[in-house]
C-alpha cells in the first residue's frame, strides 16, 4: 500500500553494471536475471528530535544512485549479524548492500550494492505491478526467502541456494487489491518454517509452509495506521505502523509487546516508512527502519539506526 503521493513506475530489468530493461521475449526463454552492481550515494540524516527514553540514535542516511533509476520503492527489509542488508521493492526487485558503521557504530553509508529484478514461478523476472508488487520479506533460519506480494495476493518461497520460487500458504481472507501482506516475519518461536503475514489492516496470522496459516491476536493498530512491517525473532512482537494524511504528511508508530517504543512525525526525519529489521546483540537490539519513496521527487529513501537498551 503506497501513500497518496505515490509516483508509481514501468519495471525495468537489470543487465551488468546498470540498470537494464526487462526483455518481451517468451518466459520460458529468458534466462535467470543477473545482479547488476551499483553504486549508492549516503547523506547523513538527522533524527531530527530527541530519542525516546531507551533508544539512542545509530546514524541515518538518505539513499540515492547515480547508476540506476530502480533505487526506489523499497518496501521491506532484512539486516543480517554480519551487517548484510536485503531489502525487496514494490516495483519487483531485489536489492542487496553492506551496511557501512563509522568506528563508533553510527550508520553512515551502504558499500557492495548491487539489485536485480524477482523471479516468478518460472524463473523469469517478474513483469509489471500486477506480478511484482512486492512488499514484505522474511528470510528462515535455513536461509530460504518468502517475499509477500499484493495485487496478486502470494507468498513466493525463494531456495537458499537460488533458483526458482514455490508458493508458500497465504491466509484465506479477503484483501484490498492495494492491501495486502505489508508485514511478514520469520517466526522461530512457532516453528522452523513459520512466518507471521499481517495484512495492513492489522489482520495477524502465524503460517506454516509445512501446513497453512490461522489467525493470531496481536493487539489493535493505534487508530488510523496500518501494520506496515513485523519483526518476531525477539521475546516480544515488534510492529510497524504508519499512516499519512496531507495536512501532517507521514507518521509511525513503532510497538514492542504491544506498548509504544517509538513515535515519529513532523519535525523529526521522517517518510514512508514501511520496513523495519531488527538485529539483536549483547549490548542490546538496534533496529533498522527503511522507507519506500514511491518513485516520488518529493520523498526520500531514508535509513534511519536506532539502538534500543533493553
Amino acid at each position: 500500500m503506497r501513500s497518496a503521493l505515490a509516483v508509481l513506475a514501468a519495471l525495468a530489468a537489470l543487465s551488468a553494471c546498470a540498470a537494464p530493461e526487462r526483455h518481451s521475449e517468451p518466459a520460458a526463454s529468458q534466462p535467470e536475471p543477473r545482479w547488476a552492481a551499483v553504486r549508492v550515494t549516503a547523506t547523513p540524516v538527522p533524527l531530527g528530535i530527541e530519542a525516546p527514553a531507551g533508544l539512542r540514535y545509530a546514524g541515518g542516511i538518505a539513499l540515492t544512485s547515480p547508476d540506476t533509476s530502480r533505487l526506489h520503492g523499497l518496501s521491506d527489509l532484512r539486516v543480517g549479524t554480519d551487517g548484510r542488508l536485503v531489502a525487496v521493492s514494490d516495483d519487483g526487485d531485489l536489492f542487496e548492500a553492506k551496511l557501512a558503521l563509522d568506528a563508533q557504530g553510527q550508520l553512515v553509508g551502504l558499500s557492495d550494492a548491487r539489485i536485480k529484478p524477482l523471479t516468478g514461478e518460472t524463473g523469469a523476472a517478474l513483469q509489471g505491478k500486477a506480478e511484482g508488487d512486492a512488499e514484505g520479506l522474511a528470510v528462515l533460519a535455513d536461509g530460504r526467502t518468502l517475499v509477500s506480494f499484493e495485487r496478486d495476493h502470494r507468498v513466493l518461497v525463494y531456495p537458499a541456494g537460488g533458483g526458482r520460487p514455490v508458493r508458500g500458504p497465504i491466509p484465506d481472507v479477503r484483501m484490498g487489491d492495494n492491501e495486502g501482506l505489508e508485514a511478514l516475519a520469520a517466526w522461530p518461536a512457532k516453528g522452523a518454517d513459520a512466518y507471521l503475514a499481517g495484512a495492513e489492516d492489522g489482520r495477524t496470522f502465524v503460517c506454516r509452509l509445512s501446513g497453512a496459516c490461522a489467525p493470531v491476536d496481536l493487539g489493535a493498530a493505534p487508530s488510523g495506521f496500518g501494520l506496515v512491517a513485523a519483526d518476531m525473532e525477539g521475546p516480544e512482537p515488534l510492529l510497524l505502523y504508519r499512516a499519512w494524511d496531507p495536512v501532517r504528511g507521514s507518521r509511525i508508530r513503532l510497538k514492542a509487546g504491544g506498548r509504544e517504543l517509538l513515535s515519529l512525525e513532523r519535525p523529526a526525519s521522517v517518510d514512508n516508512f514501511e520496513a523495519m529489521s531488527a538485529v539483536r546483540g549483547d549490548g542490546g537490539t538496534r533496529i533498522y527502519l527503511l522507507s519506500d519513496d514511491n518513485f516520488s521527487d518529493g520523498q526520500r529513501t531514508l535509513l534511519l539506526a536506532l539502538d534500543w537498551a533493553q
